[in-house]
Formats: structure tokens, C-alpha cells, sequence
């Protein structure tokens, strides 16, 4: 299994503000992953709020993205960013870059494991005219490890190209053109993109896949290539949401949960309730069995503007012109004019390819033997050692990708 996630923040003029900081806490990296899988729901609700398809996203990579903004943000645009990512109460005793510090500890711990296949980068291209604060720059490079480079945006092809060419070579060719414009106005792009490549624990016989009907609601029907393993998985059951949680492990640490709610279950209403919470209570509570699994195949791509959904989440002022971006330079007149979000899985035999918790309602789960997975479902894509959440989405159609 690959996945494969881009992330962009475009930058061009505008004015500034100054207002007041959030209040001290001390956290730890195991904070920051609970906090983030808040995050990623309060994220998917938002976008699944359009419509009715499928979803992928990586909460990692956006999170990540902003939190490098926490460096160059001040006053109500450095608020807004700590509240909308849900890490306002870790912002604790004044010290400003004890976020940058936890999503640094988090990639290091992430990247011990030498088996995991996951490439996160970041990228700072810069406009050949446009002066950015040694300050900046230097911590974008420690707590992010950032490649910072300078380009001509005046020359859009050019630029258009350079960066396009970073995301390609960042997600193994999978996402090859992610930026299709540049504006006139843009000073600097801001670049997340991780990639991700990992092989089950225990396969699945390419063999046992076979055309099944999956049902994507009462009234369509489609046929979808389904795989099948017979083994010891992990499982619980989730009383109080009418669902089960099915747990496949890959190599290196990280596993995928799926989420598959009961045949007369609504999943609109489910995923209201999933929480950091209830997601830690599933891993708490699973029980190995032996038992049929029955996963369709499935690839998905999704695109999206951020720049259109995180104001929602409360991450407005950094698109107005009144954004405080002057740790970034002290020129000023930076507000950010895009947020472009683009992540690709693929799910297959072999694997996957892409770039406290509470009990209330949650048990082992010991019946059936089988676990089909015909019907719109919600996976999870973590990192074990951390609990830090990777990837998730939501699949109504997997023929539709």
C-alpha cells in the first residue's frame, strides 16, 4: 500500500495584526497525537460536509504544514492557528516553539523505526526578491528539517516546474503536478508531502480476490474486486456506534483501522462520535481471532482547497490581509492565498500504497467469524509506537477513485 500526500501553502500580499497569545500548558508528544486525531475529525466533518463521496486526507501533513506558520505567526493569526489544530491548551508557559518542538520529537520518534517506509518532507521556496528572516529560516530547518530554496515566481513556468518537480521526487512520482498556476502575486510557497509504502503483515492471496457486490446504499449496487485472508486479526465492537473495529497491522509499525458500521447503522451519524477518545478505547479493547476477512480493493486521489474549509475550523485571519506573519519578514503584506491539499492511496493485496481513552460502549468482540467489508466503511492509517494518526478517510465507492 502507498500513500502519498501533498500539501501547499501559497503565499502573496497583504496587511498585518497584532492581538494576544494562547494560554501555557506542558504536553508531550503522546498529547500532541491525541490532540491531532481531535483535529482530523473536526477536519473530515468539515469536508465531508460537501458532499457525500469518498475522503482521504492526511490530518499529519496539514497540521504539520500550519504548525510551521506558528514560527512566522503573531497575536490573532498565531491564536486562530493553535485553536482551529486543537493545540491551544499544549501552548503553555510562554514558550513559543514548544509546538515546533513536539512535531519535531514526533517525526524523530516516527522515523526510529527504520522498517517504516514513510518519507515526510518540507519545502520553503522562496522568491528570489523576497526577504525571509534568518531567524525563520533557520528554525524551519531545525524543527522541520525544511529544504529552503529560491525561485523566480516571475517566472511562472519556470517556478511552476521546480516545484512540481519537488512533489514528484517527494512522492515517488505519484503526485506529479500539483501546482497548475502561480499567481503574480506569490512570494513563497510552503510545501508538506508525505509518502507512505507498506507491505501487511500477512498478505493477501491475490488468488482469493474475487468480483463481489458492495453496497453503496440501498439503492446502488457495484461490483468491486474483494480480497480475502483467513487469520488472526484484531477486533472489537463498538455497541454504543453500531460498528466494528477491524485492525490490519503492516510491517515497520504502522496499521490500518477500519471502521465498518452495522448494515442498518447510518455512518453520517457515526462519524459524528468518532473522537481521540473512542478511537484510543477500540485499540484498548481488541481482542485477537480467527477469522474471514473480506477487503475491497481500492484507490482513491482527492484533492482539496483548504484555503475554503479551515476558516471553518476557525483559521481565518491568516488568509485576510490583516495576517500577522512578521516573524516570517518584517516586510510584511503576507497573507496566505492558497491551501492545496492532495493525497493518493491505493489498497491491495501486498499492502497499502500512498502518498486515556475511554470504554463507554466499547467491548471485545468475539462474533462472527467473518468481517465483510460490502459497505460504505472509515479506515484509519496510524503510526503504533505513537498513536500518531497518518491518514484516514471514508470510502462510499471504491470503484470511484
Amino acid at each position: 500500500m502507498e500513500l502519498k500526500v501533498l500539501f501547499t501553502l501559497i503565499f502573496s500580499s497583504g496587511f498585518l495584526c497584532i492581538l494576544k497569545s494562547q494560554e501555557p500548558k506542558t504536553p508531550d508528544v503522546a498529547d500532541l497525537a491525541f490532540r491531532n486525531i481531535d483535529f482530523a475529525m473536526n477536519l473530515y466533518r468539515k469536508i465531508s460536509s460537501y458532499h457525500d463521496k469518498n475522503v482521504f486526507f492526511s490530518p499529519l501533513s496539514v497540521s504539520t504544514s500550519f504548525a510551521t506558520l506558528l514560527l512566522a505567526a503573531k497575536g490573532s493569526t498565531r491564536s486562530q492557528i493553535l485553536k482551529g489544530l486543537n493545540l491551544d491548551s499544549l501552548d503553555g508557559d510562554g514558550d513559543a516553539l514548544l509546538v515546533p518542538r513536539l512535531f519535531e520529537q514526533l517525526q524523530k520518534n516516527i522515523s526510529q523505526d527504520r522498517k517504516l517506509q514513510m518519507e515526510q518532507g518540507t519545502a520553503l521556496f522562496v522568491d528570489e526578491r523576497f526577504h525571509v528572516e534568518s531567524l525563520f529560516s533557520d528554525q524551519i530547518k531545525t524543527f522541520f528539517g525544511a529544504d529552503v530554496s529560491n525561485v523566480d515566481f516571475s517566472k511562472a513556468e519556470l517556478s511552476k516546474s521546480i516545484v512540481n518537480e519537488y512533489v514528484s521526487r517527494k512522492t515517488g512520482n505519484k503526485v506529479t503536478e500539483m501546482v497548475t498556476s502561480i499567481e503574480p502575486l506569490t512570494k513563497m510557497m510552503l510545501l508538506n508531502t508525505i509518502f507512505y509504502q507498506g507491505d501487511w503483515d500477512h498478505p493477501f492471496d491475490p488468488n482469493s480476490t474475487e468480483m463481489s457486490r458492495f453496497y453503496v446504499d440501498k439503492y446502488k449496487i457495484v461490483q468491486v474486486p474483494m480480497m480475502f485472508k483467513e487469520d488472526k486479526f484484531s477486533m472489537a465492537e463498538d455497541s454504543e456506534l453500531r460498528a466494528r473495529v477491524l485492525r490490519l497491522p503492516y510491517r515497520g509499525g504502522a496499521a490500518l483501522l477500519i471502521v465498518l458500521p452495522d448494515a442498518t447503522a447510518d455512518y453520517t451519524a457515526i462519524d459524528d462520535e468518532i473522537n481521540a477518545e473512542r478511537f484510543f478505547g477500540w485499540i484498548k479493547k481488541m481482542r485477537r481471532m480467527r477469522m474471514e476477512v473480506h477487503l475491497p480493493k481500492f484507490k482513491m486521489e482527492q484533492s482539496y482547497n483548504m484555503h475554503e474549509i479551515l476558516p471553518h475550523l476557525g483559521i481565518g485571519s491568516v488568509f485576510l490581509d490583516s495576517a500577522n506573519l512578521t516573524g516570517l519578514s518584517k516586510e510584511g503584506h503576507l497573507k496566505i492565498s492558497q491551501v492545496l491539499h492532495k493525497a493518493v492511496i491505493e489498497v491491495y493485496e501486498k499492502g497499502t500504497s500512498a502518498a486515556s481513552a475511554t470504554s463507554v460502549g466499547i467491548t471485545a468482540y468475539s462474533l462472527p467469524a467473518t468481517f465483510i467489508i460490502n459497505r460504505p466503511f472509515f479506515f484509519f492509517l496510524y503510526h503504533e509506537a505513537t498513536s500518531s494518526l497518518l491518514f484516514m478517510g471514508r470510502v462510499i465507492d471504491p470503484t470511484q477513485n
